[in-house]
């Protein structure tokens, strides 16, 4: 557990310079790009924090990008979006599994300076799903829609929104649940996973499971209309009893349409609760600032966040700018504390290096290329969109270890892997690809004509944690020189390529920048934020 110089949530005073932005940029993007830094270049703390919560316009839909492989039955032509169709058949919609997986790496490593990609991200592992279950890709487009949409706004509309989605509505058993056959698994996690946790200020019952079950008895996924509906033979309309916890409230059975309006009681009587207030402002707190929680940290920082909170009728953007203006957020102490998940690893990697992306002549290849980086997350062990259960992925949650499940023999293998492929090959489908050119990547850099400046410079992008002087030396040395003792080999060598550019002079530049690139994110103080 660092040890914390100040654990409040006071307002930071302090320099706001490039290692502050360093650490914001490292919590609130997937990685930051040398673009990124500039836009940021004149802005005061508080101009940032506005900029980084100002969302944007949501992007445009993933579409058709398959029709050469599986023809679209449904009437949807290439190029066209695909979320509002007909299902289509198993086929079509593993296609569209594809497409919408692509279309959400693409937006992530596309994003500007607002923190929506991070919060999408934040929120799915919050209210998991796993479109693997479920199993319809238009609901998935719609439940991340869902999430987006909310993303900002007051918690208690987004927990009504999600209750009511097709695709929690299946994978969560919504559908099942009827008045003679009560299912209490959506009822069940609506508490213990959404709403109030499992801390020692939840008291919620078995009975009150049972009770909320009841209240939500009758909904169902609608695939023709890509929502919900309300069946009201199926709602279960007598009174329901909740525990001491509640204050022994008793929601009134409501009888035809008005049955769906007891959703809206079970949530009024859910959130008179302050623990749910409390329960997700330690979320965010180990999503963004650090995964432990020491008492301190309970009494001195969480506790008021979630006042604030309660007052801001749970408006998530007064919560977030008192966290990321906070003395506490920048603590040194907090800078490199956690192991970056396999998101921030490789598609931070993707937006630091400015990766050429697909230019979407070729559009079913520009789409598989993105699925492509999916593919690797996968094996890195976080599967966007399929999480390995309801709770989420362990990292965010999982006492006393956290990030450290991210990081074993196979998985550290596998950054190193990637990282390789992204810095010395491409990823690449037909003339598709995701290629780093090191001529653009250099020119971008403050000094990159001096060997000493450039890899200072690199370390202070790449790294949170400093590598040793000797290190740095060698690096310079063995790489940057080619066993050369002077300065002038590299500066010399750049400014060559830079004014009259050979094929020799080029490829020996490109291949000390791939090696040293490769080296510096290969890393252990690479895996880190």
């Amino acid at each position: 557990m660092p040890l914390f110089t100040d654990i409040s949530h006071k307002k930071y005073t302090g320099n706001f310079g490039l290692e502050e932005k360093k650490h914001l940029f490292s919590r609130v993007f997937f990685g930051s790009t040398l673009q990124t830094y500039k836009q940021f270049e004149n802005l005061s703390l508080d101009q940032a924090i506005d900029l980084i919560l100002k969302l944007q316009a949501p992007p445009a839909p993933p579409v058709n990008y398959y029709e050469a492989q599986t023809p679209d039955t449904t009437g949807i032509k290439l190029g066209e979006t695909w979320v509002k169709a007909a299902y289509g058949d198993g086929t079509i919609n593993g296609r569209r599994r594809t497409s919408w997986r692509s279309w959400w790496i693409k937006n992530m490593i596309t994003q500007t300076t607002n923190i929506q990609e991070k919060l999408v991200l934040f929120w799915h592992n919050h209210f998991a799903t796993e479109v693997s279950s479920y199993d319809d890709a238009r609901f998935a487009y719609r439940y991340l829609e869902t999430i987006r949409t909310n993303s900002l706004g007051d918690f208690r509309k987004m927990v009504k929104a999600i209750t009511l989605d097709p695709a929690m509505l299946l994978y969560l058993n919504g559908h099942r649940n009827t008045k003679s056959a009560p299912d209490e698994n959506y009822a069940r996690e609506l508490q213990e996973l959404f709403t109030l946790g499992k801390g020692p200020g939840s008291k919620y019952t078995e009975d009150d499971v049972k009770a909320a079950a009841k209240v939500l008895t009758g909904f169902r996924a609608d695939r023709e209309k890509i929502g919900y509906l309300f069946q009201t033979a199926n709602h279960d309309t007598t009174d329901k009893k909740f525990s001491a916890f509640y204050g022994n409230k008793i929601i009134k059975g409501r009888t035809g349409v008005d049955g769906e309006k007891e959703l809206d009681d079970l949530l009024e009587m859910i959130f008179s609760q302050n623990e749910v207030s409390k329960y997700v402002i330690r979320r965010l707190y180990s999503f963004f600032v650090y995964s432990d929680i020491s008492p301190l940290v309970e009494s001195n920082f969480i506790e008021p966040l979630a006042k604030l909170y309660r007052d801001s009728n749970y408006e998530l953007s007064p919560v977030l700018k008192t966290i990321f203006t906070s003395e506490h957020f920048f603590d040194k102490e907090l800078r490199g504390s956690m192991i970056k998940s396999p998101v921030d690893h490789l598609i931070g990697s993707v937006r630091f290096i400015e990766a050429e992306l697909p230019k979407g002549n070729d559009l079913q290849n520009s789409y598989l290329v993105f699925n492509d980086l999916y593919t690797e997350l996968e094996k890195a062990q976080q599967a966007i969109g399929n999480p390995p259960n309801v709770a989420g992925w362990q990292a965010y949650y999982q006492e006393p270890v956290f990030y450290k499940i991210w990081i074993n023999s196979s998985t550290m293998t596998q950054r190193v892997r990637v990282s390789d492929t992204l810095v010395n090959k491409n990823f690449k489908r037909s003339n598709e690809l995701i290629n780093f050119n090191p001529l653009s990547f250099l020119k971008a850099l403050p000094n990159p004509s001096d060997p000493v400046k450039l890899i200072d410079d690199l370390e202070f992008y790449l790294l949170h944690i400093k590598i040793s002087p000797t290190l740095k030396t060698q690096l310079k040395k063995d790489i940057l020189l080619a066993g050369q003792d002077t300065d002038y080999y590299w500066t010399d060598l750049y400014n060559e390529v830079l004014n009259k550019p050979t094929t020799n002079n080029t490829a020996m530049l490109v291949s000390r920048v791939r090696k040293l690139v490769t080296y510096l994110v290969s890393l252990p103080e690479y895996q880190l934020s």
